[in-house]
């Protein structure tokens, strides 16, 4: 069944609505763009250890840096070492926002972006895109700007609604494809599902797409361990919380021995996440938005190590759906907070 495309008029909505660009730094914004204070202490406060062994990640006189605001819903960052900017979803405003840590700049790198959600860069510094909703693909951008789709359907039928992505050191792509996209007018629009189940998929180098993974309910952010013997995946729509699951990665990319390592055990809302050189998993995290909890208690990054242990919350005033490392050194946490863009410096670095 194809998706009823939108009319004229609603493009011409949607293009007024979207098109204006975001300069959040010198004023301009098209949402509500939050205040933010940052702590004048060293340490800051808003590093929370829950475990000695974070010590060694933590920066004596690092604190958390908000460096933009006006977004509705941001997501997917991905960091460009060659120009030294990152790149950012903003799902609801249709765009993808650039921000310039050379300079500070923040502006629209893309508008009409398909709802982009999740983003991350391939081994040959190219932006690989989850086009979320209208389109429904996973794209790669070339060097000269051409976009060339990467996959568009599974098995003749399309796909739900690309979220997350990963580039594996064999040059595989592996994403995953909930429903949220599809799911109402918020982040794309509204329309029905064509696969029988929300999977994990893998793009082979030669094109070739497989579903790796057809067992978890609206599967969300992934990342591999840094050996890539282990991949793990977020399950948004676990039982009675939300949860990442473990899996042995085969040579050919099959996926076996599924094991839960992090249950969120109550309303954390596990989203999208990072994994750094020691197996430490970054962990987006806020409310899963159950009724009589408040959310501020949760917003923020959550650490776990390899084992699945809490050993430190980073505070933020908005919920994280999504973070990456970057920075020249690799070591700037970049956390995608709802309406901003924050940043902490740390003693780790991503292990992709």
């Amino acid at each position: 069944m194809s998706e009823p495309q939108p009319t004229p008029a609603r493009r011409q909505f949607m293009k007024a609505a979207t098109g204006a660009g975001l300069a959040a730094l010198s004023g301009l914004a098209a949402a509500q763009k939050i205040d933010f204070k940052p702590n004048a202490r060293y340490p800051d406060m808003a590093v929370e250890v829950l475990d000695p062994s974070f010590l060694k990640y933590r920066i004596y006189s690092s604190s958390v840096e908000q460096l933009a605001s006006g977004m509705r819903w941001a997501e997917g960052p991905a960091y460009f070492p060659a120009g030294r900017y990152l790149l950012v979803s903003d799902i609801p405003n249709n765009r993808i926002m650039k921000y310039d840590e050379t300079n500070g700049a923040f502006s629209v790198f893309r508008e009409q972006a398909n709802y982009a959600n999740g983003n991350t860069r391939d081994r040959q510094g190219r932006l690989l895109t989850c086009e979320h909703s209208l389109t429904r693909r996973v794209t790669r951008t070339e060097h000269n700007g051409k976009i060339t789709v990467l996959a568009d359907q599974y098995e003749g039928k399309r796909l739900n609604a690309p979220n997350d992505i990963v580039v594996k050191s064999d040059d595989s792509v592996w994403f995953t494809d909930p429903l949220f996209g599809i799911n109402g007018e918020w982040e794309g629009f509204k329309a029905k599902p064509e696969q029988a189940s929300t999977n994990v998929y893998r793009i082979d180098p030669n094109g070739q797409i497989r579903a790796i993974i057809t067992d978890l309910v609206n599967p969300n952010g992934l990342a591999f361990s840094p050996d890539e013997k282990k991949l793990y995946v977020v399950e948004w729509k676990g039982t009675p919380s939300r949860s990442i699951w473990s899996y042995d990665i085969a040579a050919d990319g099959s996926a076996s021995n599924k094991t839960k390592l992090i249950d969120a055990n109550g309303p954390g809302a596990l989203d999208g996440f990072k994994v750094d050189r020691d197996g430490n998993l970054w962990c987006g995290w806020g409310s899963d938005g159950r009724l009589g909890v408040n959310p501020a208690d949760h917003d923020g990054v959550r650490v776990f190590n390899p084992q699945g242990k809490a050993i430190a919350h980073i505070h933020l005033p908005e919920r994280c759906p999504n973070l990456t490392f970057g920075g020249p050194k690799g070591n700037r946490l970049y956390m995608a907070s709802c309406h901003s863009l924050y940043a902490l410096y740390v003693e780790a670095e991503g292990a992709v």
